[in-house]
């Protein structure tokens, strides 16, 4: 135990953190910010056809097409992230050239994330009160002005606070990637803590990544606050 907190060690840990943590939390923050985005583009409207090709949804979609894509999203939620790393390696190296790096790691991160942002999509739309929804059937509105004018902005709060869970699950995500050389914190701790026996630089990497998900997991609380208008 003292091996591990020894002045060579701390010594290591402390350049570490002057040199190579400055970047590591900059990869970090491309990576999950840029996964996120690229999952809401495909999550959000799976999501909402989840929601509205329903029997009874305004927009019904045919049976098995719905049943299609649950089992689409199902299958893929079910894959735990490392396992998934490996086996989109093929799709990987096709899209960026490569299966290392952070730019690689984006790519399987967008795939497991995407079906769990449809789920929150999916429940966020689900708590719209449906009464309005009839309301907006009524005078006319189309699917289309119904989803866009009335569901989505109704859902807002609901959908920024699920923003920010994904946005921290994809975070935790990141550092799993360290794993097989996915870059930043995940990939110091993996590399010059855990390979070298240097828990210092994993406490530190864990430390950050810990103040990181309290930083979005605040600002997400602040913006699903402020656009609810029922605290209004």
């Amino acid at each position: 135990m003292n091996n591990m907190f020894s002045p060579e060690k701390l010594q290591t840990a402390v350049d570490i953190l002057k040199h190579d943590i400055p970047a590591a939390i900059f990869e970090t923050l491309y990576v999950t910010l840029i996964a996120t985005f690229f999952a809401f583009v495909i999550g959000l409207p799976l999501g909402v056809l989840l929601v509205v090709g329903d029997k009874g949804g305004v927009l019904p979609l045919p049976k098995w097409l719905m049943k299609l894509l649950n089992v689409i999203v199902n299958l893929l939620r079910s894959v735990p992230f490392i396992i998934l790393i490996v086996v989109v390696f093929p799709l990987t190296r096709l899209i960026v050239g490569t299966t290392i790096g952070s730019v690689a790691s984006i790519v399987p991160l967008v795939i497991a994330a995407f079906p769990f942002v449809a789920r929150l999509v999916e429940s966020s739309l689900r708590e719209v009160n449906p009464n309005i929804i009839e309301a907006a059937q009524s005078m006319g509105a189309t699917p289309f002005q119904i989803i866009t004018k009335v569901m989505i902005p109704e859902s807002v709060p609901s959908l920024v606070s699920n923003a920010t869970i994904a946005v921290t699950t994809i975070l935790g995500y990141t550092a799993m990637s360290g794993a097989i050389g996915g870059g930043g914190l995940g990939n110091i701790a993996i590399m010059y803590g855990y390979m070298r026996y240097n828990y210092m630089v994993i406490l530190i990497a864990v430390v950050l990544l810990i103040v990181l998900v309290q930083v979005f997991q605040s600002a997400g609380t602040a913006i699903s606050v402020k656009t609810d208008k029922r605290l209004k």
